[in-house]
């Protein structure tokens, strides 16, 4: 028999009741756990709890009935839900026949981590490098917040260093002893005196660890929690927490596979052509595209080791591969509140080798009845996951327009800025708004959709030699500016480009009306954007911007494989090139015409 006073622990405290109340206290706690992980047991009045930032919450338990204290805030703000119970000082009383909602008690739970943790953010550390770091620090600075810089040695004279307020090298080039070095970003932090961490996109942004060291640390990560990252980040983690939520899923196995006799099983069952996907893959890594029972076994073992070589995880899975399809990402965004909001869908299906490289917002083929499913499906798949703040769902959209789910995203994506131009919205400061404890300050009736945008990402790849990257001096840049153009740049005229990171150095971002003055302004933009010293994707991006098939909307993502090829880019800028010279002597005839008039 445990005394009252010898109780230290919430679990010996709920051994005391009878069986049927153990139950409910049980799924107490676990709601509790769930919803604020970074709360810890503790002791008050002899009555196990939890503590959060110094503050005693959520649980309890008497003799006489069973209750949960939330706080005096807590109930007036669920008084319409809590009307069918007992309320006083804080507690909520309610009978074992009608023991209050598990889905409630995470709402209040929520509620109240919101008002223990909300805080001023006086100081933010962005934890990258580039046009997001700049990106997020124009926010920051707009929200009268002070920003702090991390960077490599490579990095020392980088715009993003310039930019903030303070600046620390972190290490030597290479990522893994700079970018990805997550305890030094921390004692960076906490010298500095840093409130919270934004991770950007890319190095640590989906690094559940990182998430995690950053909550042990007292630090604000601008993000998801620790958990909705892992569950999100194995596909096959990903597909079991959505799957009770009723959202379509490409056919196949949930669960991954290495014996080649039942993976031709399962290739018969659903039949080929199939995709082998790495389950903690991305970015195309780890996949393979199988026609025929023969290839299998082969595929198979190249996408394992790839898949073991990329990520350290050799898991894959099978699903029947959808030919033809479209590539559409929701933008999600959720805070601690409740509130999950969908700022409609991006057309990511412009790919080279799996990876996007033109964007666009809304997509030119769904109608508003099919965007409605999407996005509401996309609020279902972050609820399965408890997320907070930022985050992208991505479907793929078939040619009989059903849509399948693919993945999330736990973070803000590159191609953010067109979702920001369509919604008239600062998706960095929501995320900051909500990573505070903020509620998201818009309905979803709220958000409509204004124009059309486009996004070019400017890699410094050789477009003409299968985007090989294209490392050198910008021996000159000058970027375009006007109405309807928009800018996230990285770079300067007289830098180098460092061969330790990804090769972007901008995203071009358009936005009209209508698609079509967006297109428009777009190529414009493309003619007035001036690189020398490397080459850059901006070439195919006017090949693709000006090509029938894209202007007409009926593309898929296999545009560059039907379309494309660095010959006929090639053969189309000679062509583009002679034209411009037969233009630019008709024009100096011209000029040479008027210049004689005065002497005839």
């Amino acid at each position: 028999m445990i005394l009252h006073k010898d109780i230290k622990t919430i679990d010996q405290y709920i051994d005391l009741f009878p069986s049927e109340i153990q139950i409910i206290l049980l799924k107490i706690k676990d709601c509790i756990q769930e919803t604020a992980p970074q709360s810890t047991e503790a002791i008050r009045y002899s009555i196990p709890t939890f503590r959060l930032n110094g503050n005693m919450a959520y649980f309890a338990a008497y003799k006489n009935y069973i209750g949960f204290y939330p706080s005096p805030s807590a109930i007036n703000k669920f008084s319409k839900e809590l009307k069918p119970y007992k309320t006083l000082k804080g507690t909520i009383q309610f009978p074992l026949n009608q023991p209050i909602p598990y889905d409630l008690i995470k709402k209040i739970v929520a509620f109240r981590v919101a008002e223990q943790t909300h805080k001023k953010m006086k100081k933010i550390l962005i934890a990258n490098r580039g046009e997001i770091a700049i990106r997020v620090m124009k926010t920051a600075q707009k929200m009268g917040i002070k920003t702090v810089a991390v960077f490599s040695t490579a990095d020392r004279h980088a715009p993003h260093v310039k930019f903030a307020d303070e600046a620390v090298c972190i290490g030597e080039p290479p990522s893994t002893q700079s970018y990805l070095k997550g305890d030094k970003i921390i004692e960076v932090a906490k010298k500095l005196q840093v409130d919270a961490i934004h991770p950007g996109y890319g190095f640590l942004s989906e690094n559940a660890e990182f998430a995690e060291l950053c909550e042990q640390n007292n630090l604000i990560f601008i993000g998801p929690r620790s958990k909705a990252i892992k569950i999100m980040g194995s596909k096959l983690a990903a597909k079991e927490a959505v799957k009770h939520y009723n959202i379509p899923m490409v056919p196949g196995i949930d669960e991954a596979i290495t014996d080649i006799t039942k993976a031709k099983s399962i290739a018969k069952e659903i039949g080929f052509p199939i995709l082998i996907k790495a389950s903690a893959g991305g970015g195309g890594k780890g996949m393979r595209i199988v026609e025929k029972e023969r290839d299998l076994e082969s595929q198979m073992n190249r996408a394992i080791s790839e898949a073991m070589s990329a990520f350290g995880d050799g898991s894959v899975f099978i699903e029947k591969y959808v030919s033809s399809p479209r590539h559409i990402e929701i933008q999600i965004m959720a805070d601690s509140h409740g509130n999950v909001l969908y700022f409609f869908e991006r057309e990511c299906s412009i790919q080279r080798r799996h990876q996007k490289v033109i964007e666009e917002a809304p997509s030119s083929i769904l109608t508003s009845e099919l965007r409605k499913k999407m996005g509401e499906a996309a609020v279902k798949v972050a609820k399965s996951c408890d997320y907070l703040g930022a985050g992208t769902v991505e479907f793929l959209l078939d040619a009989h327009h059903n849509f399948y789910f693919l993945e999330m995203n736990t973070r803000l994506q590159v191609e953010h800025p067109v979702s920001e131009i369509i919604c008239h919205v600062d998706l960095v400061e929501l995320q900051i708004r909500v990573a505070k404890g903020e509620a998201l300050p818009m309905k979803q009736d709220d958000i409509k959709i204004h124009g059309h945008a486009l996004e070019l990402r400017v890699y410094a790849e050789d477009p003409f030699n299968d985007f090989l990257p294209s490392v050198g001096h910008l021996q000159r840049y000058k970027l375009p500016v006007g109405e309807g153009v928009r800018v996230d740049n990285g770079f300067e005229e007289g830098m180098d480009i460092p061969i330790y990171y990804d090769p972007m150095l901008s995203k071009l971002i358009t936005f009209g009306k209508t698609r079509e003055e967006a297109i428009q302004i777009m190529i414009k933009a493309i003619d007035e954007f001036q690189v020398e010293g490397v080459e850059t994707t901006l070439p195919f991006g006017k090949f693709v911007f000006e090509h029938e098939a894209f202007k007409s909307g009926n593309f898929d993502t296999h545009f560059v494989k039907k379309y494309y090829s660095p010959k006929i880019l090639k053969e189309q800028t000679e062509t583009e090139a002679k034209i411009a010279a037969l233009i630019a002597v008709k024009q100096y005839l011209e000029d040479l015409k008027l210049v004689r008039l005065p002497n005839q």
